[in-house]
């Protein structure tokens, strides 16, 4: 009877803990920030959106064309969206299309309508635009939106120009802000830092003048692919699947920021189906003509030739592409080294968030069918697999599901115990981990919640 008596009581005391103690499962943003609105002393914020990430509008007619309707977004392939090509210069050619807003909620999905909620309900920003007056006494957040589509170093520009116009609305030449990048944000953000409106990418010389140290107090990024995407490579393959259709492959190589995510060349990225790396060098088009890759292959020159009136005009537009290709994979090689190469002293610590819960894409396969070198993206691919070979182990690491946690940390390894590649220079100032996948890291609360902290925190 006794035993009934206390097992009784037990549940009670734990039905009662349950209620008076277990009061949440996700952190009071609110309450924990709320005594910090006193604080006047704040740095205005800088958000930069990742690939993909603002909308883009015909500048003449006002028709936007990114997102688009719903109907657009599940079903078109988003040929319009392809950059023109001068056959002179071959850069690409200015057509009309500008960033207007950024992609807050789109298909039912949020993108960044959550975090910038966030920052602007418990952090105490007030929404701002540069050129715009400033009051005493509150804290701004500013949305840095451009054309994903264009280079990250031009980019890099035009956010030194953003930068530069709220120093002179806040009338402080030492005025220096926060940044917050998502994805290829983050990128931009990086060479920001170290070479401000500079293209240094015209050689293998990368003279670092750390223009926007001088102007940025914190750095924070999240998804960030510091060593390339393998997922990228894949889309350079076959394609960006968009609800029903799919952005093809012609169309996203005529994007110069794309080619700027391929994987870095200390990553290992090729391998056999035994397992070993093979020596490939992602930014020799003559890779993807071997491999018959992207505008390589035999259906998407079809394609191509198809969209013309005659063969010849056909042909002289695939000559120019291919040329383009070439030339924007040399620049990309540039962009990335350019990201590694050390830095002097004062070159804000970067605070790092991302996802590490997910099999994310870390290599490709080179499989031998018949004599004949194919490739395998997926694990599942595999044809021929070799005996005590894991696959998903090799071809798949954890991630975010786009980018690993080796790129996302700048390392050529996923094993923190293996120091860090000598040409791999990254200034880590700390990480956090989360399990969420790429395009949900900024609805995540336990990012909203240390990212707070890291901006409202004056002693770090």
């Amino acid at each position: 009877m006794k035993r009934l008596i206390y097992i009784a009581i037990g549940a009670v005391i734990a039905l009662l803990g349950n209620h008076y103690f277990i009061t949440s499962s996700k952190p009071d943003l609110q309450r924990l920030y709320m005594q910090s609105m006193a604080i006047e002393d704040q740095p205005p914020v800088v958000f930069v959106h990742g690939i993909l990430g603002s909308k883009l509008k015909d500048r003449m007619t006002g028709r936007e064309l990114w997102f688009g309707s719903l109907w657009k977004l599940l079903f078109d392939e988003h040929e319009d969206l392809a950059l023109g090509i001068d056959p002179g210069t071959l850069e690409p050619i200015p057509d009309g299309l500008t960033a207007f807003a950024i992609a807050e909620n789109t298909a039912g999905k949020d993108y960044y309508g959550r975090i910038l909620r966030t920052l602007e309900g418990p952090g105490g920003y007030v929404k701002a635009l540069p050129g715009q007056e400033i009051r005493p006494g509150s804290r701004y957040l500013y949305t840095f939106y451009y054309d994903w589509r264009l280079d990250n170093a031009v980019n890099a520009a035009h956010l030194a120009d953003f930068i530069e116009q709220i120093r002179q609305d806040f009338d402080n030449p030492d005025l220096k802000v926060d940044i917050v990048a998502h994805s290829m944000g983050g990128l931009i953000a990086r060479y920001y830092i170290r070479y401000g409106r500079t293209d240094v990418l015209g050689s293998n010389d990368f003279p670092v003048n750390m223009y926007g140290a001088e102007r940025v107090r914190r750095i924070i990024l999240l998804g960030t692919p510091s060593l390339g995407s393998v997922e990228i490579l894949n889309a350079f393959i076959g394609g960006i699947k968009l609800g029903f259709s799919r952005i093809n492959t012609e169309t996203l190589v005529t994007m110069p920021s794309l080619y700027q995510l391929l994987p870095h060349p200390i990553n290992n990225w090729i391998v056999t189906s035994e397992g070993a790396p093979l020596d490939r060098d992602v930014f020799d088009v003559n890779l993807w003509r071997r491999f018959q890759w992207s505008i390589f292959a035999g259906d998407t020159r079809r394609r191509i030739l198809s969209r013309y009136a005659s063969a010849a005009q056909g042909e002289a537009y695939l000559k120019t592409l291919e040329a383009y290709f070439e030339k924007s994979l040399e620049r990309a090689r540039r962009f990335v080294w350019s990201l590694t190469v050390p830095l002097p002293e004062g070159h804000p610590g970067l605070i790092v968030f991302g996802g590490d819960c997910s099999p994310t894409p870390a290599r490709i396969l080179v499989e031998e069918v018949d004599g004949i070198s194919e490739i395998r993206m997926y694990p599942d691919e595999v044809t021929m697999p070799e005996p005590g070979v894991d696959y998903d182990a090799l071809l798949l690491e954890p991630g975010d599901a786009s980018v690993t946690k080796a790129s996302l940390l700048g390392r050529n390894t996923i094993d923190p115990s293996v120091r860090r590649h000598e040409y791999s220079f990254f200034p880590l100032h700390h990480v956090f981990l989360l399990c969420e996948e790429h395009n949900s890291l900024t609805g995540n609360v336990s990012f909203q919640n240390n990212l707070l902290h890291s901006l409202l925190s004056l002693d770090e």
